[in-house]
């Protein structure tokens, strides 16, 4: 194995415990709480968490150089209610990038570069790996914060 797909597989091993944690999370989630909105100019619970389910197939979207109408279709049809859907959807996006990812050559994975609709300069895969787990990340940590301030008993164990 070489030392570039060590490195891959590394990023995909801390996506995967991304989404498993975050699955973890969702679950402590109780119906009447959805709604819950920590401020007026903040997402509410549910489009946070919606928005975390989606990162990764979004991600995988917008590095395949899919438009910005067929983003925003994606986004709208799978617009999932429940922890269990968001679950399910955060888990498949892992494993369609896992599959990406996996595909391509140590060359490709290097230095193949894709621009997103929204930026005029584009980013080799690699690039995307690390922005898609970091994206990921980032996001956990606010769904932790707002169950931490919805009571939830959770601690730094929830994350690991």
């Amino acid at each position: 194995m070489s030392d570039v797909s060590i490195l891959r597989d590394v990023w995909l091993e801390e996506l995967k415990t991304g989404v498993r944690t975050t699955q973890q999370l969702f679950s402590k989630i109780e119906p009447q709480q959805w709604s819950y909105r920590p401020r007026e100019n903040m997402m509410s619970l549910l489009e946070l968490a919606r928005h975390l389910a989606l990162s990764p197939m979004i991600h995988l979207a917008i590095l395949q150089e899919q438009s910005e109408e067929e983003v925003h279709s994606l986004e709208k049809t799978l617009n999932y209610q429940t922890a269990e859907q968001l679950s399910t959807l955060m888990e498949k996006g892992y494993h369609e990038v896992e599959s990406y990812m996996k595909g391509l050559s140590t060359e490709d994975f290097l230095h193949k570069k894709t621009r997103p609709f929204y930026l005029d300069y584009a980013s080799t895969q690699s690039k995307w790996l690390v922005e898609i787990v970091t994206h990921v990340f980032h996001h956990r940590a606010q769904l932790f914060n707002y169950l931490k301030q919805l009571g939830h008993p959770v601690n730094m164990f929830d994350l690991y």
